[in-house]
């Protein structure tokens, strides 16, 4: 047992950079792509470099899909779904793993709920590590003190964030943009105290079936060794309802909103919803936000901003793509005294990029960054699933990865000032200050009254 946990270690560690020796020198890798009797969608990438099998399996059911007043449920849930089965506690679950050799991770966002398994390839790790995972995802048991735990635990999170300013501004920014679509809710302590395991086994029965999921597989592993396990990991999950998608997300008219707090740094989010995964103008965007704030030290933002005027230490960009129109976003924190300096350099370079777009040389610079980092995307097996379960996921098309550069080098001038005019409309900017003075109304001056002439 200690020499598969050694093996283990040092694969997992150590000699990685041969799946990256042979990624870069060989073609792009080849996707392929099957849908099984029960509806779930599966993605393999084989690669028989390592022994090492990684899997993810994703579920439409992030914090978005919450009911109201709920928030926080879709967390509490995905976390309580490895706590305990029908026949293992949380510590048999641990023991299991650990003798395995197995890593289980995941992650829940607004749109999709996931669950990452690394595993030796030889078949009795590999069947076993499939099996525990199934046995979590399909017959969880929702133990009421591991639940009691997690809410206190939570909780306790939650009170600690509101204290911090970075916290209340993703919060209030996010609702600012947002409104009352489901991606403007966060947890609150009252909406985490307020969950119930019923409401956990209600999630679960109607947002982890096999119809709201999608698996990717990247590895050594055959077809017919990956269908087995798609079929093994989905065959007993809830008849749960296809995913519905995600209502449209209406622009917000441009304000300026101001949240008191004592720090000494104001803390800047300024944006509106954009971009859909999927959408045609995603490569145009991408490059000129790299341009824009995206691109660390080569972008106009940390110029302006930072170089030529010390405002701050990082300001940045970027286009959250998601089920739903994710956000753009611009971010920065400054000395409080110069929040409205600061303010004004960001926006004037924001509404110039907006105007004239960017350079000749500018876009060439961004288009070599692109596709030489893409790369560095595809120089690990765990990396490249990231990636092909985001292409299963959106249902991006299967030749994505080798189409990446030629979409990149594609793209124009004019491309980017248009992307940008339908994405980021003027009039819908929310800019969001959080630990800042909000300027002095100024009161207009008026004429004293004209008495008339006495006679």
């Amino acid at each position: 047992m200690k020499l598969i946990q050694q093996l283990c270690g040092l694969l997992l560690s150590g000699v990685m950079c041969l799946a990256a020796l042979t990624t870069t020198a060989s073609a792009a890798p080849q996707i392929q792509h099957w849908t099984t009797t029960s509806g779930v969608r599966v993605f393999l990438v084989e690669t028989h470099v390592l022994p090492i099998v990684d899997v993810q399996i994703d579920f439409a059911a992030g914090g978005a899909y919450a009911p109201a007043g709920k928030a926080g449920l879709a967390s509490l849930t995905h976390g309580l779904l490895t706590s305990g089965t029908a026949r293992l506690n949380e510590e048999a679950i641990a023991e299991r793993l650990a003798d395995l050799g197995a890593n289980l991770g995941g992650t829940v966002d607004m749109d999709r709920a996931s669950f990452t398994l690394r595993t030796l390839s030889s078949a009795s790790e590999r069947d076993g590590s499939v099996s525990l995972l199934a046995d979590m995802l399909q017959t969880p048991s929702f133990p009421a003190d591991v639940l009691a735990r997690e809410k206190e635990r939570a909780i306790a999170g939650i009170r600690e964030q509101d204290t911090k300013p970075e916290a209340q501004l993703s919060r209030r920014f996010m609702q600012a943009v947002y409104g009352d679509h489901p991606y403007a809710r966060s947890a609150t302590a009252e909406s985490v105290a307020s969950l119930t395991r019923d409401d956990l086994v209600s999630f679960y029965r109607t947002r982890y079936g096999a119809r709201r999921a999608s698996i990717a597989l990247v590895g050594d592993v055959t077809r017919a060794e990956a269908e087995r396990i798609a079929n093994q990991l989905t065959q007993s999950l809830p008849d749960a309802p296809a995913d519905e998608g995600m209502p449209a997300a209406s622009l917000p008219n441009a304000n300026t909103i101001y949240v008191p707090h004592h720090a000494q740094q104001s803390h800047i989010a300024i944006g509106m919803p954009a971009l859909m995964r999927g959408d045609s103008d995603f490569f145009a965007l991408q490059l000129g936000n790299y341009i824009l704030g995206g691109g660390g030290f080569a972008s106009r933002l940390t110029n302006e901003v930072r170089e030529k005027r010390g405002y701050a230490y990082s300001v940045y960009s970027y286009f959250m793509a998601q089920r739903g129109k994710g956000p753009f976003q611009i971010g920065l924190q400054t000395k409080r005294s110069q929040a409205g300096a600061a303010l004004k350099v960001v926006n004037d370079t924001l509404n110039t990029f907006l105007r004239d777009g960017p350079t000749a040389a500018e876009l060439k610079a961004a288009k070599q960054n692109l596709v030489d980092g893409f790369v560095l995307r595809l120089d690990s097996n765990r990396k490249l699933l990231d990636l092909v379960a985001t292409i299963g996921y959106f249902g991006l098309p299967l030749d994505y990865i080798e189409q990446y550069p030629q979409k990149v080098s594609a793209v124009t001038l004019a491309d980017i000032r248009a992307a940008f005019a339908r994405k980021l409309p003027a009039g819908h900017f929310v800019t969001v200050v959080v630990a800042g003075d909000e300027p002095a109304a100024v009161t207009p001056t008026v004429a004293p009254a004209v008495l008339p002439n006495k006679p």
